[in-house]
């Protein structure tokens, strides 16, 4: 590793550092505009300029990999000098309009001037001015502003995928340009915080209040399984707008445009007190005291078997424990979790992980996709996906709907017929398979949520055993969720017990009479026509599909509104916090459950979310094990049998409305009117 000083200090560095790196490793703080650690270097603002000794000028620190023996300083007279004259020149043609930008007091522009600008301007010829760009209905445009660092385009190129943002014109006259469009990416937010000034902004987010009025709160995102950590701003009780926060192995700094802008749906069509349905069948507002009357009235006559309970895909852990518990003691095996029909094994857990882990992308080199579109169903694992393409070396196959996943894809067949043709070791891309040293599979709820899933799960397996995708340093199979619930409420056995049924069985005995009350627990992505003879309980925070047929409704908290835990994916468990309260008489859906079992009288044995969560632990370990994703053993799992023949399909046909929350975002309506057929036509779906 070369040796370097830096102001008098020697450090050792790894070969490959840029001098930039070197100096932050050295604890030393080096001004940038263009620089992003993420992306490629451009070299383009020169704010980065450092002394190296025997070098004629100063060197762009960004651009200049270390070596051995270098001696750079950071802090002479002449970097001084140099810094301040750049920064002179930024804002010769920057409007200077701090107190109306949205980026005011989180502007790097801001933070570098109060360091090395000028007392006073000395220009005097009028300022350049540029028109605002079309970008979308989530980025907000101020030219005028933009110092050309290039950040924005570079990360749409290689991050996002989409080569839609670029540079026209040459001098004093470029302007970055999507040419009057939308940019189609599902991470378009991200430009926001990657941009330095205030030319790119947040338009949902637009003069709604500054920074330091806000209050932060670190949680973690639901509304897909990656479980992305996120940082949730709030004035007073209202979520203002959701930012990403860093974690290297989950999400790094970015998240989905999801995650980030569908928060103003926590302010619409909520649920804030309980409703029973008269006489008449309307649903009437009444006390907490009253429904759950009419709860153990209906309740009370009813043997185990008739009862039967589905648990959403936005749940927290504790919430599902707590349902399971009251359920049990109604004496009812008829639980479920996997909302959309996934044939899932419970009793294994690695054969419902995303095993690889999401850091471990990195280290694949061939991966076969099937049934899933990660780009719609985990936006930050197809990112990572298209990471590693970048890198070189990765082979990506695909069974299922042909999609553009921003990175080349070879299409091998429509169904699982092709699949039980590669477990065999047939076809061209088992031989890739094969030669790869560390291969992956990764089945999506496309291949899985079938008549047929358990013996497609069975074929992924086998699969796996044939090119040896798992070992001691290695596991390349995968599931790929997309409910936040799902692996949290596998690992709590929230499914049938013995003798209970499934979510067809649930669904049938509805129907026909043999169950009579069904508590929905935040379950609203499942055929509720069959439970129009049942009672049915519905808990949650939004008015979605299940409230409208409910007999009974719960108001419970959203995500932002408890503190719960969730497991994502690849088997982390992480915990969500408390950002703002419940609106009205919601309360945290573990303290309904608990009110309730003392009415129908069947207390259960917690009164704090300390002693639930210990409850939590006694049922699986897993969750003692705060943010760690740990190996789960390779036992037998899914069912061998027949398959259908009949081509996967993917779940996904609106990335931006898929649950309760981004349905009631204004923002999200909006992406959907005007992205979506574009983003169809891109990834090759027709909805």
């Amino acid at each position: 590793m070369p040796k370097l000083t830096i102001d008098g200090r020697e450090i050792e560095a790894a070969s490959g550092l840029t001098v930039i790196q070197a100096c932050e490793l050295a604890g030393i703080e080096i001004p940038r505009f263009c620089y992003h650690e993420r992306l490629s270097v451009a070299g383009n603002c020169r704010m980065c300029l450092v002394e190296m000794e025997r070098s004629p000028k100063l060197i762009a620190s960004c651009a200049m990999p270390v070596a051995d023996g270098m001696v750079i300083r950071t802090d002479t007279p002449a970097v001084q000098k140099a810094r301040k004259g750049v920064m002179e020149f930024l804002l010769i043609n920057h409007p200077l309009d701090c107190p109306i930008c949205d980026q005011g007091g989180e502007c790097d522009l801001q933070d570098q001037a109060m360091a090395y600008g000028f007392d006073r301007g000395r220009y005097e010829e009028n300022k350049r001015a540029v028109a605002d760009k079309y970008m979308g209905p989530l980025i907000q445009t101020i030219m005028t502003r933009c110092i050309h660092c290039t950040r924005c385009v570079r990360f749409s190129t290689e991050v996002a995928g989409v080569e839609e943002m670029g540079a026209l014109g040459r001098g004093e006259h470029v302007e970055i340009t999507t040419l009057e469009k939308a940019v189609g990416s599902e991470l378009s937010g991200n430009l926001v915080d990657v941009c330095p000034v205030g030319a790119l902004t947040s338009k949902p987010y637009a003069f709604s209040a500054r920074s330091w009025e806000l209050r932060n709160t670190d949680s973690v995102d639901v509304l897909d399984a990656v479980g992305s950590n996120i940082r949730v701003d709030c004035r007073g009780r209202e979520v203002m707008r959701v930012l990403p926060r860093l974690h290297e192995d989950v999400n790094e700094e970015w998240i989905a445009d999801k995650t980030r802008y569908a928060c103003d749906g926590l302010r619409r069509q909520r649920l804030d007190r309980p409703y029973v349905r008269n006489a008449e069948g309307r649903l009437v507002a009444a006390t907490w005291g009253e429904a759950f009357k009419a709860i153990a009235g209906r309740l009370g006559g009813l043997s185990g078997e008739k009862i039967a309970a589905v648990a959403g895909d936005l749940c927290d852990a504790e919430s599902m424990l707590a349902l399971k518990d009251l359920m049990g003691t109604l004496g009812s095996p008829n639980l479920e979790c996997r909302q959309d029909g996934a044939k899932l094994d419970p009793g294994t857990r690695a054969g419902y992980l995303f095993n690889t882990g999401i850091a471990g992308i990195k280290q694949a080199d061939a991966v076969l996709l099937v049934g899933t579109n990660p780009r719609w169903e985990a936006a930050m694992i197809n990112a990572r996906l298209r990471r590693r393409f970048l890198a070189g070396g990765l082979e990506v196959g695909l069974i299922g709907p042909a999609v553009d996943l921003t990175y080349p894809v070879e299409s091998l067949g429509a169904g699982p017929e092709t699949l039980k043709q590669l477990a065999d070791g047939k076809g061209a891309f088992a031989k890739k398979l094969k030669s790869a040293e560390r291969p992956m599979v990764v089945l999506g709820s496309g291949a899985l949520a079938r008549p047929d899933g358990a013996a497609v799960l069975a074929l992924g397996r086998k699969l796996a055993d044939t090119f040896g995708m798992v070992r001691d340093d290695w596991n390349g199979f995968n599931v790929l969720h997309r409910a936040a619930a799902r692996v949290g409420a596998l690992d709590l056995g929230f499914v049938p017990g013995e003798g209970g049924r499934d979510l067809v069985g649930i669904l049938e005995g509805a129907a026909s009479g043999a169950v009579e009350a069904v508590y929905l627990l935040g379950a609203d992505e499942l055929d509720l026509s069959p439970l129009d003879k049942a009672f049915v309980i519905y808990q949650g925070h939004h008015g979605d599909a299940a409230a409208h047929l409910a007999d009974v409704i719960l108001p419970g908290a959203a995500y932002t509104e408890k503190n719960g835990t969730y497991v994502n994916t690849e088997g982390r468990v992480q915990l969500g916090r408390l950002a703002a309260f419940p609106p009205g008489e919601a309360r945290e859906d573990w303290t309904i459950l608990r009110a309730l079992s003392e009415v129908v009288g069947e207390r259960l044995p917690y009164d704090n979310l300390g002693q639930l969560r210990q409850r939590l632990i006694g049922v699986n370990p897993v969750f003692a094990a705060v943010d760690q994703a740990e190996r789960a053993p390779w036992e037998p799992f899914g069912q061998e049998g027949p398959v259908d023949p009949a081509p996967f399909e993917l779940p996904i046909d609106d990335y931006y409305r898929t649950d309760p929350v981004s349905r009631a975002s204004e923002t999200m309506a909006r992406c959907s009117a005007e992205l979506l057929p574009a983003a169809r036509e891109a990834t090759g779906t027709d909805g």
